[in-house]
């Protein structure tokens, strides 16, 4: 249980930081916009972990498939929120989502997979 709450926070914290960081490279500058981004990954993080985590333990679908329909979801998640919620209209919420979501994908699993082969 302890693995599987590590497991939960390392990826949440590296999202919120892959992404906040990319939002400011990318112009987001207002407190409001960059706290939607924040409550958004702590809404779309945990769903996306619990459905990786549940499709690698009960499923023997290839992990390509799985990965590309979760990012899938929460890319299409996001954009909506941010469509909706942000005040930043630059970039358009589509692409900031992709911006966000492809950094973070690209470079905090990475990092995750190393700290948690490290802990676990």
């Amino acid at each position: 249980m302890r693995d599987l709450i590590l497991t939960f926070v390392i990826c949440l914290l590296l999202t919120i930081i892959m992404e906040e960081t990319a939002a400011l490279i990318s112009g987001v500058r207002k407190g409001f916009d960059l706290a939607v981004i924040l409550f958004t990954n702590t809404l779309t993080n945990p769903v996306a972990v619990f459905c990786g985590l549940t499709f690698e333990t009960f499923t023997s679908v290839p992990k390509a498939v799985y990965v590309i329909l979760i990012e899938a979801a929460v890319f299409v998640t996001e954009a909506l929120i941010y469509k909706k919620a942000l005040y930043a209209k630059k970039p358009s919420p589509f692409i900031l989502s992709l911006i966000l979501n492809g950094v973070s994908f690209v470079i905090g699993s990475p990092i995750a997979s190393l700290i948690l082969d490290k802990l676990i």
